[in-house]
């Protein structure tokens, strides 16, 4: 029987994955041949954590409370270092807890790794739940990302990994930055399921403009070298167009200068002594039997 580990981190949103929880024991009841078990990180909530039950069809439901809060992407990054390094599996499958990463396409994700079961799955963002001004942003980010860095991201945590490419992700520097861009350039064979981004279940959205702005340099900073070159080759090209374009052709050298020094700083956010050392934060652990 193959073993499914589901990663989720948490951060004081006790009612949308308690929610969550009972979302994907409904899923996994009617899932044969798999044996799912779960690793809940919880990011120093600072809110009171509840009496969680765990449901009947997770063989185990593991809690591990954080001393210090570092933020999602570096949760992600912590547990997935954990299991890699506690945890006998098969796939881990990386979601949100707050209901945007829908459960039910949890069947999806296994349907593709039945179909080929040494190819990790990332869910390709279809469809988008969030205003028309987030929406346009998100998809400048992305026009962004594939000029600058040559690569197309059109995912996000939400996938289904072989414990193969868990221990390939799990000692690189870009994981502590950004899950997918460390995905998209250490991972050589990528399947994908189409995904509807979900909304919240309880509270406002906790991605503000400053937030996708810092999630967006995060990605992009993961291909920093391929920015500068592509980059250079901009600048080199616009000076060509100075007698032509003038002040515009300046502007935009001024502008793509500024950009790089930006992806620089965000670069740094890649901390391997960080990412090695993430296990020193763990509080205590907490298993639920029942």
């Amino acid at each position: 029987m193959k073993k499914i580990i589901i990663l989720m981190p948490v951060y004081n949103d006790w009612e949308s994955l308690i929610k969550v929880l009972y979302e994907i024991n409904s899923v996994i009841q009617n899932i044969k041949n798999y044996e799912f078990r779960c690793v809940i990180v919880n990011d120093s909530s600072s809110v009171e954590k509840p009496k969680i039950i765990k449901p009947k069809n997770f063989n185990s439901l593991k809690i591990i409370n954080m001393k210090a809060n570092r933020g999602h992407a570096r949760c992600n990054a912590f547990g997935l270092r954990y299991i890699n390094s506690n945890e006998k599996c098969d796939y881990v499958i990386i979601m949100d807890s707050d209901g945007e990463d829908r459960p039910v396409e949890i069947n999806a994700l296994i349907n593709k790794i039945v179909e080929k079961p040494g190819i990790s799955v990332v869910a390709k963002r279809v469809k988008r739940s969030e205003g028309p001004i987030f929406q346009t942003l998100y998809q400048i980010h992305k026009l962004i990302t594939f000029i600058f860095a040559g690569k197309k991201i059109n995912f996000g945590n939400y996938s289904c990994l072989t414990k193969e490419d868990i221990n390939i992700l799990s000692d690189k520097a870009s994981l502590w930055s950004s899950f997918s861009g460390s995905v998209k350039k250490h991972l050589m064979s990528l399947n994908e399921i189409d995904s509807i981004r979900g909304l919240r279940y309880f509270g406002p959205s906790k991605m503000s403009l400053f937030n996708l702005a810092i999630h967006s340099f995060s990605i992009i900073g993961v291909f920093k070298y391929t920015v500068f070159l592509r980059s250079t080759f901009m600048i080199i090209i616009l000076s060509f167009l100075t007698k032509t374009l003038g002040s515009i052709a300046i502007t935009f050298q001024i502008l793509i200068v500024f950009f790089n020094l930006v992806i620089f700083i965000v670069s740094m956010r890649e901390n391997e002594n960080a990412l090695f050392k993430s296990n020193e934060n763990i509080l205590n652990e907490n298993e639920i039997k029942h």
